[in-house]
């Protein structure tokens, strides 16, 4: 027997004994928790026992040391061991090998043991240590520590090796409950995420709606992890941008909507996104990111974060976001457990942009073939340009040239002398010839209508909208939109269309989601624009984007030499279309038509050839030249001395006086001028023409 180690003595035990191991054994049944069951052993041995500490050191397997574990005696104690210990050079570590109680006299003459230094440090001078071992297991080792020398020299060992062995049981006991406790929250947990994943997936397939999706899933997460606030932000690649599409959040500070949108880099949920994995941040780390973004949304009072890129196929869709405002830091276990949840989201997600887009699709497809059947019920002017002189010539050379580009361009001219056709010819010419060219008159869709007509609305946007509806601009993608009688649109919707124009971007009515196109914008205008800019009556930034290029139009007075060609060209359209076998036109006839100054330009002389061929009983085209020379009205050989503007006045205020001032209608003296109703009201304004009174 070494030195320092006292004989061991086999006694029976007496009754006192017995009665000591009973009540052991009932505090033992009365704790599943390791501190609580070894606080009160401590203070049950205190009197059995002369001990100052009472250790218990266990063996980890897994790192091959033995590790303290509990440190008690029945008084607080703020003294702290090493909480690991080697094998090899350790009390505990012999008598763990050799499950062989030992008794050291006399630390101080103890040199087998270099780590028992820490004890002597401590005023420790004798020690009783013993195996603690079931039937299964080897656990570790009981220490009893004394400040004095031979403590433990008349220690009955058999009695200390039952106590040992007890506690050997209760600690089994105890770590076998806490592994079954761990077990059951770990099948709990996992049925949980089962049964969450499970909701998720309903939801999924269930739904299209991102709000009604994240309320779902927020709903069931809450069931399993504590969270104030979930979104879900959608990547716009183009802008590179983050913008909330649907939000679970009752907000202190109001800062965060649906429809914020945020710069990438300005956000830690697009920290997440470029880097393509999850994030989680404490308060700390968020406020590192120097931005308006996240000093609005920490107003909030979020402590931590979790933030989960959704991908799907490669592609970044966005980011699903889970905070807190009650730790400090996101717990792992609950990230561990969203990472599958934002796996359903993104399948969610792509069948929700995948759906949108099929929809728009088809309602753009809808939408454009219910134009291009409205375009082929509408009978156009004409067919195709008609004309020979200089000035059509000088046109037709600018719009050969612009059509090659996507260049703006601004049509002037006055009324029915072909805008509309050299917006078609710009179209055909283009590159953009293959996509769809659509028209928008301006001024003949009612004020309130026209946003919705240009940009759509979505369904519920306003009284009456009861589904969505694609704008004129989203059907002209990659194609041409021409807006007629621009100037007619109102002030207030002058910005979005300038927008329009400058960013190829907008938004329908009712949506916060932007829609960006690639669109080539033809305008027209039979007024000066300029002269409106004056009189601030329409934006000048708006006519400097719409005026890039400027084509001007010859009044049909102007190109007199294009008269019989388009006499002729009217005349055999429609006598082909009315079966009528007129094939003359008589010279008096033609030469009263070229004297005449056409205030309708050629939409006037189109509809008097289409009277004319109506009214011709034989093969003599008919033409009712009275209306165009009546004495001391309008008449084809008028005097010299007379104005353009008198002649034209003149002519206004006669057909005005037949139709009894009544200006619109199919009987109205805009209808009988081949004019529009709003080109003649403008016409009547310039002109400075009154209704006599009565």
């Amino acid at each position: 027997m070494g030195k320092g180690l006292a004989p061991v003595a086999s006694v029976g035990l007496s009754p006192q004994e017995y009665l000591t191991l009973l009540e052991l054994s009932k505090a033992i049944a009365s704790h599943r928790n390791v501190p609580d069951l070894f606080h009160d052993i401590a203070c049950r041995l205190k009197n059995l026992f002369n001990f100052q500490y009472l250790a218990v050191v266990l063996h980890d397997g897994d790192q091959n040391v033995m590790r303290l574990h509990i440190l008690e005696t029945c008084e607080p104690t703020s003294w702290q061991t090493p909480s690991e210990i080697p094998i090899e050079g350790s009390v505990a570590g012999f008598v763990w090998e050799n499950q062989q109680p030992l008794i050291i006299r006399d630390l101080a003459e103890e040199t087998r043991f270099p780590f028992a230094q820490a004890m002597r440090d401590r005023s420790a001078r004798s020690l009783c240590v013993m195996p603690l071992t079931t039937a299964r297991q080897r656990l570790g080792v009981l220490s009893l520590w004394s400040d004095k020398v031979g403590a433990y020299e008349q220690l009955d060992l058999e009695f200390a090796q039952l106590v040992a062995a007890q506690i050997a049981v209760a600690m089994e006991n105890v770590f076998s409950f806490a592994e079954v406790q761990a077990a059951h929250q770990q099948l709990t947990r996992e049925r949980d995420q089962l049964r969450l994943l499970l909701d998720v997936g309903n939801a999924v397939v269930s739904t299209l709606d991102l709000r009604e999706l994240l309320s779902t899933v927020s709903a069931c997460l809450r069931r399993v992890m504590s969270h104030e606030y979930a979104s879900l932000a959608l990547y716009d690649s183009d802008r590179n941008t983050l913008q909330i599409h649907a939000l679970d959040f009752e907000g202190v500070s109001g800062f965060l909507q649906e429809g914020l949108t945020m710069p990438v880099e300005d956000a830690p949920s697009g920290l997440a996104l470029m880097k393509r994995e999850t994030m989680l941040m404490t308060r700390a780390e968020i406020e590192k990111i120097d931005s308006e973004f996240v000093r609005g949304a920490l107003s909030e009072g979020f402590q931590s974060g979790c933030f989960l890129p959704l991908i799907a196929h490669g592609r970044p869709l966005g980011v699903l976001v889970v905070a807190s405002a009650s730790h400090a830091t996101f717990p792992q276990a609950d990230a561990d457990l969203l990472q599958p949840v934002a796996n359903q989201i993104a399948v969610a997600v792509e069948n929700v942009l995948g759906f949108t887009q099929i929809v728009d699709l088809a309602n753009k497809l809808t939408e454009e073939k219910l134009y291009l059947e409205e375009e082929i019920r509408t009978e156009h002017n004409f067919t195709e340009i008609v004309g020979d002189s200089e000035a059509l010539k000088r046109v037709l050379k600018e719009v050969e040239t612009v059509a090659a580009t996507d260049a703006t361009v601004l049509i002037c001219g006055e009324t029915g002398t072909g805008k509309e056709l050299i917006a078609r010819a710009l179209h055909d010419l283009s590159s953009r010839r293959e996509r769809t060219l659509v028209r928008v008159n301006c001024g003949a869709i009612p004020t309130g209508l026209l946003e919705s007509e240009m940009f759509g609305h979505e369904k519920g946007a306003f009284t009456g909208a009861i589904e969505r509806r694609i704008g004129r601009f989203e059907l002209a993608n990659r194609g041409t939109i021409f807006l007629d009688e621009v100037e007619d649109i109102p002030l207030e919707l002058q910005p979005k269309l300038l927008r329009v124009l400058q960013e190829q971007e907008f938004e329908r009515l009712g949506s916060s989601r932007t829609i960006k196109v690639d669109v080539r914008v033809v305008a027209a205008t039979n007024i000066n624009l300029a002269e409106m800019v004056a009189e601030k009556r329409f934006r000048n930034d708006l006519f400097y984007r719409l005026n890039v290029v400027p084509i001007t139009l010859p009044p049909l007075r102007e190109r007199p030499e294009d008269i019989p060609l388009l006499v002729n060209f009217f005349a055999q359209k429609y006598t082909q279309r009315m079966r009528k076998p007129i094939d003359r036109i008589p010279t008096e006839t033609m030469a009263a038509l070229i004297g005449y100054s056409w205030p309708g330009n050629i939409r006037e002389l189109q509809n008097l050839v289409e009277r004319a061929v109506t009214l011709s009983r034989g093969s003599v085209l008919d033409v009712p030249i009275a209306e165009l020379k009546q004495p001391g009205k309008l008449s084809a050989d008028f005097n010299g001395a007379s104005t353009l503007e008198a002649v034209e006045r003149e002519h206004i205020l006669r057909v005005l006086q037949d139709s009894h001032w009544v200006i619109g209608g199919p009987a109205g003296a805009a209808a009988r001028l081949g004019l529009k109703r709003t080109t003649l009201n403008n016409r009547i304004r310039k002109l400075g023409i009154t209704r006599p009174s009565a």
